[in-house]
């Protein structure tokens, strides 16, 4: 909000025009950037307080921004008491409050010990939105963000000029299409520079540690904060706080680097860490090559995830069904990597699923293929047998219905030299009776148990892949009580040991000298073996 407007007011200053009707320009910049960037808390929470700046330029008294803050905030409470138990607008308040109150101080102080002006600003806005908010996050999220003020000092220089020219591509574009995309590719560089700055922040050694959520978790969050900022302003305690930081940086980030190689060398299968999704990759036996099973709910995890396994050749990606869980890490997979194919099953609903993935596919030249029941997929370390849908017909591939679409998953039989690996999708209860009805081999030393581990998996259907691991991909409190725990206990009871990637992260199924193991990234997971 204060770029866009503060574009417009330095813009018509020096075309010198007064101050009252560059309020109201700015004003009409604002309102725009509010429907632009949609009626969020933390939008509104910006936008309330930048009206009362410019109403308070054009009436030409000098504005402040606490006071705005405090109106912005009891205004939008009183209209909607909602927001005061929204993280959101939680987050964006305490922030703003970080950088109206601390940061000010704290760069003053830096100057005083001759730090330059704009070096201490930089740090101290991060550092002040990061120590006012931590608490919430903590709460809120169950971890802490160790990197969080670094990476917003890198990316702090590109943000207003990706505003910017983001915001002029918008306004120009629909009536100057050829500026508008040269404002648009004028935005390339700076967010690929946002980009870059988050993952290599994510993939850092110890980016993030856990921490007790809920109310304790703030609290204990907030009282260490609080701690240590009364240790750092006494000279004995700095240098003691200091020691110690140096003591844990030489002692615990050594053993994050050098922790035990991952991937393990022998891996053929991987449940990727990509959330409330499925993505498993499976490998071909050629180094840097794998076949993905579906993409995850978002792009980046299963990008993270195949770039921590050394994949940069995908001769196939195979999307079980159009479910965005299965679909959304799609086009993350295609950057930085060669693709052979993307192959489906029968199914085309949502259709603007099924538009989007054959658009993304065409816009880049790869092949959309259908897969159909019987057939087989060779590679030097992989084999790849289709063994359904058989519960979707031709007459119900554009069926909206939610079950349907997870019955119409894609199933696949691989075979692997850790042991055959059942990939099933969503399958839910029709689909499983009529893979067993119809006779397909289903046993399998490793199972991708149906739809995150729902309580719509058949105990008779279980028996008869009768695993000895079973991979539930699944995301963290997630709200569809996934995995259901009657299905757990009917996984114990067949004798499968259990990993789940809420848990366990990225989890490995190798074949080594002593026969089949499951391990986590970076931590054996311990048995099975043979």
């Amino acid at each position: 909000m204060a770029i866009v407007c503060g574009s417009i007011l330095l813009l018509l200053r020096v075309l010198r025009v007064g101050p009252r009707t560059s309020a109201a320009a700015a004003a009409a910049g604002l309102a725009g950037f509010v429907v632009l960037a949609g009626p969020a808390p933390s939008v509104l929470r910006a936008g309330v307080m930048g009206a009362v700046g410019l109403l308070a330029l054009a009436l030409g008294r000098r504005g402040s921004a606490l006071p705005a803050l405090a109106f912005a905030v009891a205004g939008l409470v009183v209209a909607d008491p909602a927001m005061a138990a929204d993280f959101g607008f939680a987050l964006s308040v305490l922030a703003t409050a970080g950088l109206v109150l601390l940061a000010p101080r704290w760069a003053e102080w830096l100057v005083g010990r001759g730090v330059p002006a704009g070096y201490a600003e930089g740090l101290t806005i991060p550092l002040a939105a990061f120590v006012v908010t931590t608490p919430v996050i903590a709460g809120m999220a169950g971890s802490v963000s160790l990197v969080s003020v670094v990476t917003n000092v890198l990316a702090a220089p590109v943000v207003a000029p990706a505003t910017v020219f983001g915001v002029l591509a918008t306004v120009v574009g629909p009536w100057w299409p050829s500026a508008g995309r040269l404002l648009v590719r004028l935005t390339e560089p700076e967010a690929s520079w946002l980009i870059t700055v988050a993952r290599h922040g994510a993939r850092a050694p110890g980016a993030v540690v856990d921490w007790p959520d809920g109310w304790w978790g703030g609290l204990l969050a907030a009282g260490l904060l609080v701690v240590v900022l009364v240790v750092v302003r006494l000279r004995h305690a700095r240098i003691l706080l200091a020691v110690a930081l140096a003591a844990g940086l030489l002692v615990f980030v050594p053993v994050r680097v050098l922790a035990p190689a991952w991937p393990p060398a022998s891996w053929s299968a991987v449940a990727c860490d990509v959330g409330q999704g499925d993505a498993v990759a499976l490998a071909t036996g050629e180094p840097g090559r794998a076949v993905l099973v579906d993409t995850g709910p978002e792009p980046g995890p299963v990008d993270e995830c195949l770039s921590r396994l050394g994949v940069d050749r995908v001769p196939l990606i195979v999307l079980s069904h159009l479910h965005a869980d299965h679909i959304g890490g799609l086009e993350s997979v295609f950057e930085g990597r060669s693709v052979g194919a993307v192959a489906v099953g029968p199914g085309r609903a949502p259709a603007w699923a099924w538009q989007q993935v054959a658009d993304e596919t065409a816009r880049r030249g790869i092949p959309l293929l259908e897969l159909g029941i019987g057939q087989r997929l060779d590679w030097p370390g992989l084999s790849l047998d289709v063994l359904g849908p058989r519960y979707v017909t031709r007459r119900s591939v554009l069926e909206q219905d939610g079950t349907v679409i997870n019955n119409g998953s894609v199933v696949l039989r691989a075979g692997t030299p850790a042991g055959r690996l059942l990939l099933t999708g969503d399958v839910e209860l029709a689909a499983q009776t009529d893979l067993m009805a119809e006779g397909a081999d289903l046993q399998a030393e490793i199972l991708k148990v149906p739809h995150h581990g729902s309580r719509y998996t058949a105990p008779d259907f279980l028996n008869a892949v009768a695993p000895r691991v079973a991979l539930v991909s699944v995301g963290a409190g997630n709200t569809y009580g996934h995995p259901n725990k009657s299905t757990l206990d009917n996984l114990a009871a067949v004798g499968a040991s259990i990993a789940r990637t809420d848990t366990d992260g990225d989890t490995a199924v190798v074949a080594d000298a002593r026969g089949l193991a499951l391990l986590r990234r970076g931590e054996p997971r311990g048995p099975p073996r043979s």
